[in-house]
């Protein structure tokens, strides 16, 4: 089963997901970018809201709140960077984590379990368990080798110095 999940064919299934899903963190980052975004008014109305649990409404008005400015930036280039990753296939698992945690946050400020979020967390989430088969297509088959060879070659490097 995990072969099957995992293959070549397999992989051209997660990848349509995996650009999918990125298409749709480009479009809200990029959208955000060129036309303003000021999360103000939504925190204010979440850290507000009773159905929004005390602890994260609490978070949200002695942290978000007077952290504004920062968030106004964070949202927007974290939207669109989560996007762009998971198009091109590079830091495939660190931008599914971040666009779930991104997720996640919407969820509990009130967006609600019916949302689009939930939709894209469990998306998220499914291609965080598939395996090398999300990123088989995608620019982390070759950085992920990159990234082996220079710890294996470091690791001999070290071997020598020690064993000298």
């Amino acid at each position: 089963m995990i072969k099957l999940i995992q293959g070549k064919k397999m992989a051209i299934v997660w990848t349509i997901v995996r650009v999918w899903l990125g298409l749709q963190w480009i479009e809200a980052g990029y959208l955000k970018i060129k036309h303003g975004f000021d999360a103000g008014g939504f925190i204010q109305a979440a850290a507000d809201s009773p159905s929004v649990l005390s602890w994260y409404a609490s978070f949200l008005k002695k942290v978000a709140l007077p952290n504004i400015e920062l968030f106004n930036i964070l949202v927007p280039w974290g939207e669109f960077l989560v996007g762009l990753g998971l198009i091109v296939g590079l830091a495939t698992i660190p931008a599914l984590i971040a666009g779930a945690f991104m997720n996640v946050n919407f969820i509990m400020a009130g967006v609600g379990l019916n949302s689009l979020d939930m939709k894209l967390f469990v998306v998220a989430m499914i291609l965080l368990l598939v395996g090398a088969g999300r990123h088989y297509y995608g620019l982390d088959r070759f950085a992920i080798r990159y990234i082996k060879a220079l710890g294996t070659k470091n690791d001999t490097v070290n071997e020598i110095n020690v064993s000298a």
